[in-house]
């Protein structure tokens, strides 16, 4: 497992540092700057994370089929994962386009008002790219190729690097765009990584023999439809989970720039760490589909709860340095006091979600490798919608006709103790889940062997 995740991992920290690289440069420039692309960012985020679950359909199909030894039905599977990718690519681009209109309806001051609509424009174009590398993002490594991915992405991170600082600070006598740089070099990146990544495929030999783009074929409905059946729950999960902490953004955008800025370091933070869990997920995802393909249930149900440990692990070591570093690491964002302060605080509330935040992922990750997916998107709305926004909507803004909210608003930090609140519930519910698919899947004699006692 660890043989797959650690390219994973290198390359998901090269992508959530493009996002670290835009929000310090941002911050460097000035105050409205980062908040314009922060606001911008939690649109972005919220729709390219749904767009990544609803692409996640194609690992599990395509680790069963390579379980199994079936290697001729992967080709089919990834061309239409393409055609559905291209659809819901364009749909995404509209609604996104859409959505960036909400920022007229905010009290924002109109420079990062303008910064965050221009912000959202630009990268939609971005979208049709995204969904299409993730569907090969998926299919290489169900075929238990990660090195790839990694290299693409550090590729794009020093891409991105480059385009920032030319950009955002108008060097080589480019303009100065300020904070609309990010959106251009998040353009030129997510491109980037697809064409570089068809590149590569099609000069390795690990792809010859699965190689999906060899000749056109039309869309097969029933296939699109059944990709669509795992991972439009998926993508549901995925936006109840992300739509919580970028609603936050709009939702504490009444109490200024600091308070977002500040939401928004300890999100870009928070989301950096969070890359460990995920890469062991993704990892597990694939093995777990690999086990059931080849009829060995045993052995995936041993995999999945092995990757719940190592993600655990993992969030203890990130919990500690959160909680120790958080005033320094704050301070690496951004040079204005006040916004280093307020991310600091919000930054010790981070550590403490570790743990759940670890658990909920590696959890549902193994969960998908049994194409489980309805039951996973079940448990993350009731965790994030019914317990985590409500709660920090009480604590953040404080509504006088609520009577047991506190006196003054807790702005940021009210959502974010809202958020631990809700991932622990996410990581209770997925990790009953987990135990009880796993065993459904065991032979009859092995699920009587291992029931609870009377």
């Amino acid at each position: 497992m660890w043989r797959l995740a650690w390219p994973i991992l290198i390359g998901q920290l090269a992508n959530v540092g493009m996002s670290v690289v835009e929000v310090a440069m941002a911050g460097h420039a000035s105050a409205h700057d980062l908040a314009g692309v922060a606001l911008g960012v939690s649109i972005w985020n919220m729709v390219i994370i749904t767009l990544m679950g609803i692409m996640m359909s194609v690992s599990p199909v395509v680790a069963h089929l390579v379980g199994a030894r079936e290697f001729s039905q992967v080709p089919h599977v990834v061309r239409q994962a393409l055609w559905q990718a291209l659809g819901v690519g364009l749909i995404a681009l509209l609604l996104t386009n859409l959505a960036g209109s909400v920022f007229d309806h905010l009290a924002l001051e109109a420079q990062v008002r303008d910064l965050a609509k221009d912000f959202v424009v630009i990268t939609s174009l971005a979208l049709p790219a995204f969904a299409a590398y993730r569907v090969l993002y998926g299919y290489s490594i169900s075929l238990n190729q990660t090195k790839p991915v990694m290299v693409i992405a550090l590729g794009a991170l020093l891409l991105n690097a480059v385009v920032n600082w030319l950009l955002v600070f108008g060097k080589l006598g480019l303009p100065r765009l300020g904070g609309l740089g990010c959106a251009w070099a998040t353009l030129a990146c997510v491109w980037f990584n697809l064409l570089g990544l068809l590149w590569w495929m099609r000069r390795a030999s690990a792809y010859r023999s699965t190689w999906p783009l060899d000749r056109f074929e039309w869309p097969h409905w029933p296939q699109v439809r059944s990709l669509l059946h795992l991972g439009l729950p998926i993508g549901i999960t995925y936006f109840a989970e992300t739509s919580a902490f970028s609603l936050i953004a709009l939702l504490i955008a009444k109490f200024g720039s600091t308070e977002m800025a500040a939401h928004q370091i300890a999100l870009n933070f928070s989301s950096l760490v969070f890359m460990l869990p995920l890469s062991v997920g993704l990892a597990l995802l694939t093995r777990v589909g690999q086990a059931l393909g080849a009829g060995e249930a045993h052995a995936a149900r041993f995999r999945a709860w092995v990757g719940v440990g190592v993600a655990l692990g993992s969030a203890v070591l990130s919990a500690t340095g959160m909680a120790v570093f958080n005033a320094q690491i704050a301070a690496a964002y951004t040079s204005d006091g006040a916004v280093a302060r307020a991310a600091a605080q919000l930054l010790f509330l981070a550590a403490l979600f570790q743990l759940s935040d670890a658990t909920q992922v590696a959890t549902s990750c193994a969960i998908r490798g049994y194409k489980v997916t309805r039951a996973p998107m079940l448990i993350q709305l009731t965790a994030f919608w019914v317990f985590s926004l409500p709660l920090g909507y009480a604590l953040g803004l404080a509504p006088a006709w609520l009577p047991w909210a506190p006196a003054q608003p807790m702005a940021a930090r009210g959502f974010w103790i809202a958020l631990v609140v809700g991932l622990t519930v996410a990581a209770l519910g997925l990790s009953a889940l987990l135990r009880f698919v796993a065993r459904q899947h065991l032979p009859a004699a092995q699920q009587l062997s291992i029931s609870e006692p009377a």
